[in-house]
């Protein structure tokens, strides 16, 4: 499977304009990107863009932090969804995870599900470059209870991102249902197949163009 059919193409910047959204869309159609990652804001218009096209419309919830409350990222959640989003990648209570507060973080979860299940893809933000290995045992063990279709690694706003250590671990920690997203940091060809190798089903990248013409260059197998 080549990686440009695993990425999520992505512009999450707080200044995205009109030109970038168009340009990140227009992308995802010609190289064939799972998807389009972009601000709230953007989501309309991008499904419009999109209308008829291949790639998936995704945003943000909770984004970048986290620690709003969970009723208001059920809110955000659900005006995503009416304004055509097709998969939701939200920020979990990273406080509430270091607090221990294992009751927030399922009612957060409860909350947003309730918002999600059968009307789009859930990927819950982990931030896995500032955990520590318990603590994202301790994710692992508490969303596979929960109708989750991916764990993703980071929001890319974090000192660090990605990592082949971290999707491996979450991969042994994970039911096969779940799927893993890597993000932050994914500059090129070579670590994004390492990621993908590691466990990582998709990848959110705004590097994405550069990747899969790295992975052409590399010729079939290659690295």
């Amino acid at each position: 499977m080549s990686l440009a059919s695993m990425i999520d193409h992505t512009v999450l910047a707080p200044t995205t304009t009109a030109a970038a959204l168009r340009a990140v869309c227009d992308e995802a159609v010609e190289w064939g990107f799972a998807a389009v990652c972009v601000p709230p804001y953007h989501v309309r218009d991008a499904g419009s863009i999109l209308a008829g096209q291949a790639p998936a419309v995704a945003t943000v919830i909770g984004f970048p932090f986290g620690y709003s409350h969970f009723t208001a990222k059920a809110a955000e959640a659900a005006q995503a969804i009416a304004d055509g989003a097709d998969e939701i990648d939200m920020v979990i209570n990273l406080a509430a995870l270091r607090a221990n507060d294992k009751a927030w973080l399922e009612s957060e979860i409860d909350a947003v599900v309730k918002v999600t299940e059968g009307k789009a893809i859930l990927k819950l933000i982990i931030e896995s470059g500032i955990l520590s290995h318990a603590e994202i045992v301790a994710c692992c063990a508490l969303y596979q209870h929960y109708p989750v279709d991916f764990l993703k690694t980071s929001t890319g706003y974090a000192a660090s991102g990605a990592s082949v250590e971290a999707v491996a671990l979450m991969r042994q920690h994970l039911p096969d249902r779940i799927r893993i997203k890597a993000s932050g940091g994914i500059r090129d060809h070579v670590f994004a197949q390492q990621l993908v190798d590691a466990g990582a089903a998709r990848l959110g990248c705004s590097a994405s163009v550069a990747i899969v013409k790295g992975e052409a260059a590399s010729g079939p197998g290659g690295y």
